[in-house]
């Protein structure tokens, strides 16, 4: 009998050439993909809600694959996990029906870009955050979010190889909280584009920086034009924190 088994996965992204199979490079569903075959003896695909990028990381990836096994549904995630490499590790399992798609169902993404602010980086988390030297003014940063709230074309703030015949998205909710000299940015939307956050992010550093003002983001939105943005922010500071079903049906 065919199951459908859907995970949630957290990786440290920084070895990996992205979550989805590239032509070259090792990568997160390689190694998912050959942890189920070492458990099952299958050669099975994994279906994942999206990509991320090479570098970035991921608390709350989720995906989906069908199998043959009988392995029960709650052995899973400890039984995947000795197979996995340390920096990938799956959270949850669990069945759901054949007609569940992780991608196709998902709802709602967040995403989170953390920035260290101040003279020096922290040595354990340099990782995961990006550090900006320079001081930055935040609440200029905080205003330009506003701007970006609902649903528009973001073909500014993408990728020039961006393949999506539509580029209008909607975000929920945009958002920073500074915490322990650490600047977290979070953004909630029904879906995001390629580099879409780390451009995003690109240009409210520049904000920051006094380089641009709040007031330009509806300009640039409605022009259009990748070029009018900043630049692409650094992969490390970025984690797709989770992803959001109406249910798994």
């Amino acid at each position: 009998m065919i199951r459908n088994i859907c995970m949630t996965v957290s990786y440290d992204g920084t070895a990996y050439y992205g979550f989805q199979t590239q032509p070259a490079g090792r990568t997160v569903q390689d190694e998912v993909e050959r942890a189920i075959g070492k458990l099952t003896g299958e050669q099975v695909k994994i279906h994942g809600s999206g990509r991320t990028d090479a570098g970035v990381h991921a608390y709350g990836q989720v995906f989906h694959f069908h199998t043959a096994s009988p392995i029960p549904v709650e052995r899973w995630a400890l039984a995947m996990n000795t197979w996995l490499p340390d920096d990938i590790i799956i959270r949850h399992a669990e069945e759901v029906p054949l007609a569940f798609h992780a991608r196709r169902a998902a709802i709602r993404k967040t995403y989170r870009y953390s920035i260290r602010l101040g003279p020096t980086p922290d040595v354990f988390r340099r990782r995961y955050e990006f550090h900006h030297y320079s001081p930055l003014m935040i609440e200029p940063m905080r205003e330009a979010l506003t701007y970006l709230i609902g649903e528009h074309d973001f073909t500014s703030f993408t990728s020039i190889r961006s393949t999506k015949k539509s580029h209008v998205r909607t975000i929920y909710e945009a958002y920073a909280v500074e915490e322990d000299g650490v600047l977290h940015t979070y953004f909630t939307g029904n879906g995001f584009l390629y580099n879409m956050v780390r451009v995003i992010m690109g240009t409210l550093m520049r904000i920051g920086e006094g380089k641009a003002a709040a007031s330009d983001i509806p300009n640039i939105l409605a022009a259009r034009d990748r070029s009018l943005a900043g630049p692409k922010a650094m992969a490390h500071g970025l984690t797709l924190m989770r992803v959001e079903y109406a249910a798994k049906v």
